[in-house]
C-alpha cells in the first residue's frame, strides 16, 4: 500500500478524504440555506437585503461610498439589464436573436450584432444589395452566457463593439442549457435526460451546428472565432472532430484558454476532482448545477455580493481579482452566472484528474473500487493536433486555469500563444485595461489570418481592412500587414530576433514588454508562406 493511503480504498489520500468529507458538510449547509429561501415569502427577502444594505454601508468608508455612487448610473443600468438585448441597447447597438436548432434537438440562442452606429436599417450578408461583411462567432466560458461579453461599463472596453464598429458581423453563441438555450424538441429541461450533456455534445453539436447557421445566414464561406475560456476548449474539440469544419473557420483566437487545466488551488475542492464522478452527482444531482447563485444574488446587497464571489474565487483559484474594477464587478457579476448540466462539470473533473483532454468517461466505477480500471480501457482524447486551423492563443501570466506548456504540447505545431503577464482568467472579459493588453492581439490575429475580414467603409462606400491601434481606434492597413510583440524566435538551440519569409524578407519585430510562443515546428502566416520556429521570451 502507498504511504498514506487508506487500506481498500483505491484513489485518494486520508487528508483527501478529510479534506472531501469537510466539503460535503459545506455543500449540506449551502443546499439547506437555498431550501429555505426558496420558502421564505418575498418581504421577508427584501427584509434580508436592506439589512445587508444597511450593516455594509455602516462598516464603508465615506470615499468608497462617495466612489459607488460616481458610476451608479450606469453599473446600476447594466446590472439590472433584462438581457442581452437589452444589455446593447444602453450604448445604441441593435441586437438581433437567432435560435439553431441542433442535429440532436436542442435549440439555442444566438446574438448578433451586424451595424454599426448609423447603418440602422441596413441590411449586412442578406444577398445582392446588402452589406457584404466578413463574419465573427464569439463563444462564452463555463456557468455562463452571451451576457458577459457586453455587460462592460465602458463601451470602448467591450470587444463585440469594438469588432462590430471595425465592420464586423458579430455573432454569439449559447450552450445548450443556459439562459437562452434552455429548451429541446424531445426533452422537458425539468427532466434528467435534458441535462445529460458534456463537452462532448458541445462539441459534437453546439459548436458546429452554430457556425453552419451563421454561415448559411450570412452567406460566407468562413468565419473567425474568438471563444473565451471553456469556448476555447469546446471549440477545439469540434474543430478535432470535424475535419471540414477546419476550412470554415479561417483563424481560432482562444482568450484564457481551458484545456488542461492543472487543477484547483483549494484542497477540498481538489479533493473532489480527485473522487469518482459519482461522488459529484450525490453532491450536485444530475441536473442543472450551482442554481443556488441566483439565490445568494437575490438576497445579498450588490457590494456584499461581488466580495462573495470575490472570496469564492480566491478560495477555489487563488485570484486576487484586482484588475477588475469594482463598478465593473457591480455591473457584470449580476450577468455572470448561468445554467449549464452538472456533467460538463464532471466532464472537466475528469479531465482534470487524468490530465488528458479528453472525451466523457461514461464507464463511471464505484467510488471506493479497488480495480485499477485505467489500466485496461483508455477513454478517447479529442484529437487536437490534427487542427489545420490557425490558432492564436492568449492567456494571463497569473491565470491558475492555464497551463500554456501542456496546451502547446497538444496542439499542432502553427499554434501561437501571447501572454499578458500580470492577468487573471476574467481580465480577459472585464480588466480596466482589456482594450490596451488584449484588444491588439485579437486584431494583430484577425489582419494576420484573416485579413478581407474587416471591412471599414471608407468615404468612397468601399471597404478595406483595418487595425486596431489601441489609441485612435481603428485605421486601414494592408492585408500582409503584420504586428509582433517583442519575441525572441528559436529553432532548436538557436535564436535570432526577426523572422524571415520565403522570399528572404524580415517581418519586424516591436518590443512592448508582453512575450510569445509559437509551438514546436514552424507557422504559416497569412497568405504568404512566412515560416517561423518556436517562440519564446526571457
Amino acid at each position: 500500500m502507498a504511504s498514506g493511503r487508506l487500506p481498500f480504498v483505491g484513489r485518494l489520500y486520508l487528508r483527501e478524504y478529510l479534506a472531501l468529507f469537510g466539503s460535503f458538510i459545506l455543500i449540506f449547509l449551502e443546499s439547506t440555506i437555498r431550501i429555505a429561501t426558496l420558502l421564505l415569502p418575498q418581504p421577508i427577502i427584501q427584509f434580508c437585503y436592506d439589512r445587508s444594505k444597511t450593516v455594509f454601508n455602516a462598516f464603508s468608508s465615506p470615499q468608497s461610498r462617495q466612489s459607488r455612487s460616481k458610476r451608479r448610473t450606469i453599473t446600476h443600468s447594466i446590472a439590472c439589464a433584462a438581457d442581452f438585448v437589452d444589455l446593447c441597447a444602453i450604448y445604441g447597438y441593435y441586437a438581433e436573436e437567432h435560435v439553431v436548432q441542433t442535429n440532436d434537438g436542442y435549440l439555442l440562442g444566438l446574438h448578433r450584432l451586424a451595424c454599426r452606429k448609423g447603418e440602422e436599417g441596413r441590411l449586412v450578408n442578406a444577398g445582392p444589395g446588402s452589406l457584404k461583411k466578413k463574419v465573427i462567432y464569439m463563444h462564452h466560458g463555463l456557468l455562463m452566457n452571451s451576457e458577459v461579453w457586453v455587460c462592460l461599463t465602458e463601451k470602448d472596453r467591450c470587444l463585440p463593439f469594438a469588432l462590430v464598429d471595425a465592420g464586423y458581423d458579430v455573432w454569439l453563441g449559447n450552450n445548450r442549457g443556459n439562459k437562452y438555450s434552455k429548451k429541446s424538441t424531445l426533452h422537458s429541461p425539468t427532466s434528467t435526460a435534458f441535462w445529460d450533456f458534456s463537452i462532448d455534445q458541445f462539441a459534437f453539436y453546439d459548436i458546429p451546428d452554430s457556425i453552419n447557421y451563421i454561415l448559411s445566414t450570412t452567406g460566407q464561406p468562413s468565419l473567425s472565432y474568438i471563444g473565451f475560456s471553456q469556448g476555447t476548449a469546446q471549440a477545439l474539440a469540434a474543430l478535432s472532430t470535424h475535419p471540414s469544419l477546419n476550412k470554415k473557420v479561417n483563424v481560432f483566437i482562444g482568450l484564457a484558454p481551458a484545456m488542461s487545466p492543472a487543477g484547483l488551488s483549494n484542497a477540498l475542492v481538489d479533493a473532489m476532482i480527485k473522487a469518482s464522478p459519482s461522488i459529484i452527482f450525490l453532491a450536485f444531482g444530475r441536473r442543472g448545477i450551482l442554481s443556488s447563485a441566483v439565490m445568494w444574488q437575490s438576497i445579498l446587497y450588490p457590494p456584499i455580493f461581488i466580495r462573495l464571489i470575490d472570496a469564492s474565487m480566491s478560495f477555489l483559484f487563488n485570484w486576487e481579482v484586482k484588475n477588475i474594477a469594482t463598478h465593473q464587478k457591480l455591473a457584470a457579476y449580476p450577468h455572470l452566472y448561468s445554467f449549464t448540466s452538472t456533467k460538463s462539470v464532471v466532464h472537466w473533473f475528469q479531465i482534470i484528474r487524468t490530465k488528458s483532454f479528453q472525451m466523457y468517461d461514461d464507464d463511471v466505477h464505484a467510488p471506493f473500487s479497488i480495480a485499477a480500471h485505467d489500466r485496461y480501457t483508455k477513454v478517447a482524447k479529442f484529437p487536437t493536433r490534427n487542427i489545420k486551423t490557425p490558432i492564436v492563443l492568449v492567456y494571463g501570466g497569473s491565470d491558475s486555469l492555464v497551463d500554456i506548456d501542456i496546451m502547446l504540447k497538444e496542439l499542432p505545431n502553427h499554434t501561437t500563444a501571447r501572454e499578458v503577464p500580470h492577468f487573471e482568467h476574467l481580465d480577459f472579459l472585464w480588466a480596466q485595461d482589456v482594450d490596451t493588453l488584449v484588444f491588439p492581439y485579437v486584431f494583430d490575429a484577425l489582419a494576420q489570418y484573416a485579413s478581407d475580414s474587416l471591412d471599414l467603409e471608407g468615404e468612397d462606400g468601399t471597404y478595406s481592412p483595418a487595425k486596431f491601434d489601441g489609441t485612435t481606434g481603428y485605421e486601414p492597413i494592408s492585408p500582409l500587414a503584420i504586428r509582433k510583440t517583442g519575441e525572441t524566435i528559436r529553432r532548436g538551440n538557436r535564436s535570432r530576433n526577426k523572422r524571415t519569409n520565403s522570399m528572404g524578407s524580415a517581418l519586424s519585430l516591436e518590443s512592448t514588454g508582453t512575450s510569445a510562443r509559437i509551438a514546436n515546428g514552424g507557422i504559416s502566416i497569412g497568405p504568404a508562406t512566412a515560416t517561423v520556429g518556436t517562440v519564446t521570451k526571457k
